[in-house]
C-alpha cells in the first residue's frame, strides 16, 4: 500500500490598493488572516508593500496541502471577505507553489495567474549563460593577472579566496544588471525598458 505524502502549498498574491487607504487595507489583510487562522491546515499568512507609500501589496499563505488550501479558497468565508473589498483592493497576481521554493527547496508545483499586463518571461538558459560569461571572462581574466602579478607569493587558496571575494559582489551589483540591460533586446527579443526619472 502507497501513501502520498501532503505537500504544503504556497499562495502569494499581489495586490493593488489606494495608498490613501492603507489603514482600511491592512485591517482587511488581518481580517482574512483571522479567517484562515480557523481552517485546518493552516500554516501562516504575512503581507508587506512593495515600499513606503506604495499601493502595491504582496500576501502570502501557507496550507499543509492542496486539499486544505482548496477548502480555505472555496469556502463562503473567504468569498464574502473578498467581497468586502470590492472597489478598495485589485488583485493582479496569484502564484501558487509546492515546498518552499524562492526560501529553498525545489518546486514540485508551480501555477501563476496573472490579472492584467503579463511579466516579461525570463529569457532561454543559453542566453542567460552567454551573458554571464561575457560578465565573467574579461573580470576572471583581470583579476588572474591582478593577483598573479601582485600577489604571486600568497598561497593559490588565498588568491582564489580574495577573487572570489571581490569578483562576486562586482558581478553581482555592478558587471550584470549592466550587460543584462545593454543586452536586454537579445534576451527578451524586445527594446530595452526606458529608465523612469
Amino acid at each position: 500500500m502507497t501513501t502520498t505524502q501532503a505537500v504544503p502549498v504556497t499562495v502569494a498574491v499581489s495586490r493593488r490598493a489606494d495608498p490613501a487607504r492603507t489603514d482600511e487595507v491592512v485591517a482587511w489583510m488581518r481580517a482574512g488572516t483571522a479567517l484562515a487562522e480557523s481552517f485546518p491546515g493552516f500554516l501562516g499568512a504575512g503581507f508587506v508593500r512593495s515600499a513606503p507609500g506604495s499601493g502595491e501589496w504582496h500576501v502570502m499563505y501557507r496550507f499543509a496541502d492542496a486539499d486544505t488550501l482548496r477548502d480555505w479558497e472555496d469556502s463562503p468565508q473567504r468569498r464574502w471577505w473578498l467581497g468586502s473589498a470590492q472597489g478598495m483592493v485589485e488583485h493582479t497576481r496569484v502564484e501558487r507553489r509546492t515546498g518552499i521554493e524562492g526560501w529553498f527547496d525545489p518546486p514540485v508545483d508551480h501555477v501563476v495567474e496573472t490579472f492584467g499586463e503579463p511579466e516579461p518571461a525570463a529569457p532561454p538558459r543559453w542566453k542567460q549563460a552567454v551573458t554571464i560569461w561575457l560578465a565573467f571572462f574579461p573580470l576572471s581574466l583581470a583579476a588572474t593577472l591582478l593577483t598573479t602579478r601582485f600577489l604571486a607569493d600568497v598561497p593559490l587558496a588565498g588568491r582564489t579566496l580574495l577573487m572570489t571575494l571581490v569578483l562576486t559582489p562586482l558581478m553581482t551589483y555592478l558587471v550584470l544588471p549592466r550587460i543584462t540591460r545593454a543586452l536586454h533586446r537579445w534576451l527578451h527579443g524586445r527594446p530595452a525598458p526606458t529608465r523612469q526619472m
